[in-house]
């Protein structure tokens, strides 16, 4: 009887994220778009931690967020202040938020707006600063406050009057058609952000911007090809918030993780984080650096793997391997391997390379443990120490714990209601 119940539970679960439909509706500035969100309120990635267990580049990553929002001048003073209980810290997860590594968020951001259309949910992202020293790997030098204010006065504005001209952008659909030309969704993104361009330039070009404004929007888009990935993400995260708190489901809607601890949320379980230490990355490592540098993993961009992309959908991105290690075939070895923990398969991201066989899709905790497979994630790697920046990319897998815990306290709940005994 109560496996009936579990495969009805996790049935409905797959239907509604094969369902969803999220949309680009907009951009925001964070304090007036996230709902309650505060001017002394700071998002990070992952679950929830306090400033003296933080990492080194969650460390980084609030004091260029204080530098930048004008609250500290340096080093010390945005310390002094992130220590003081001045500022509160939350997880972008309960704001239905999403950031890739440090994921840090402040008021002042400039921030996307998705509309899962199907639900009527929405999650927020900030976007993307590029890659090597940025905010998200805790860099917070004078070059990473420039850049984040100019996307602040200048890309933010300018993207938000193209996007009133063009209307809703599809997402769902830009990621069936990039899971077809080479992207994962999750650290290849190439396809991505140039079908964004595409989508956005015709619009762009008719704002009331100047000609070197318009002009440098277009340059840093084509520059980043990361761009596409804070679209990509807060799509997941409209599409995974939706299966939150479905009784008898034993499917993950949620993996995050702070740059200390890795958490994961499961349907079944309504909203607690399931959390052990995070692990570190097996990559490939910039010059002069190695894995004495690294940190361990960080991010909620493990959104994207939580949702059946990303790792999940590497067979269909075989040059990723360029980027985090490998040869391709262990990208195609890595997908066949996933769908022996997912419940499903999409009938959107399909891979023309398994004979458009549907991305794996829908972790299940107890598959996860009776198999020992744990879900793959492709990843950058930050350095430990806060404002160094990216020194490499990999892959990692969860700690089997949080699997464990998870599935222990679902089996709590069922001898609570007396399902079981």
């Amino acid at each position: 009887m109560i496996r009936e119940k579990i495969e009805v539970a996790n049935k409905e679960v797959v239907k509604k994220i094969l369902d969803a439909r999220p949309m680009l509706v907009g951009i925001g500035k964070a304090i007036d778009t996230i709902p309650n969100m505060t001017d002394k309120t700071i998002l990070h990635a992952g679950p929830p931690i306090e400033w003296d267990r933080m990492s080194g580049p969650l460390k980084g990553a609030i004091i260029g967020g204080l530098i930048y929002e004008g609250l500290a001048t340096d080093q010390k003073t945005a310390t002094e202040i992130a220590m003081s209980g001045e500022i509160r810290f939350e997880p972008c997860h309960h704001y239905n938020a999403v950031g890739p590594m440090a994921g840090v968020v402040t008021p002042s951001m400039p921030v996307w707006i998705i509309e899962n259309k199907t639900y009527g949910n929405y999650a927020y992202c900030t976007l993307n600063e590029g890659l090597g020293k940025v905010l998200r790997y805790g860099a917070y030098g004078e070059e990473v406050i420039d850049r984040l204010k100019w996307m602040e006065d200048v890309l933010a504005p300018v993207l938000k009057e193209a996007l009133e001209k063009n209307g809703y952008i599809d997402l769902k659909s830009m990621t069936a058609q990039i899971i077809q030309m080479g992207d994962e969704g999750h650290n290849r993104n190439k396809a991505g952000t140039s079908l964004f361009i595409r989508e956005i330039a015709p619009y762009l070009v008719l704002t009331d911007f100047t000609d070197k404004e318009k002009s440098d929007v277009l340059k840093f888009m084509h520059g980043n090809d990361h761009f596409f990935l804070n679209l990509s993400m807060p799509a997941c995260k409209a599409t995974m918030d939706v299966v939150a708190n479905t009784e008898y489901s034993t499917i993950v809607t949620a993996m995050a993780r702070n740059g200390t601890d890795f958490g994961i949320k499961v349907a079944g379980t309504g909203d607690k984080w399931f959390v052990a230490p995070a692990e570190i990355i097996d990559g490939l490592f910039f010059s002069g650096y190695s894995a004495k540098d690294a940190n361990p993993d960080i991010g909620d961009s493990v959104i994207t793997e939580t949702s059946g992309i990303g790792g999940f959908a590497m067979a269909a991105a075989p040059a990723i391997v360029q980027f985090i290690g490998g040869v391709p075939q262990d990208a195609l070895n890595f997908t066949m391997e996933m769908y022996e923990i997912t419940e499903s398969e999409n009938n959107s991201y399909q891979i023309p390379s398994l004979n458009f066989r549907g991305t794996p899709t829908g972790i299940d905790i107890m598959k996860v443990v009776e198999t020992t497979i744990l879900p793959i994630i492709n990843t950058g790697i930050a350095h430990k120490d806060a404002g160094v920046g990216q020194v490499g990319a990999g892959l990692v897998r969860p700690p089997m714990k949080c699997f464990e815990d998870a599935l222990e306290e679902f089996v709590k709940i069922l001898e609570t209601e007396g399902i079981i005994k």
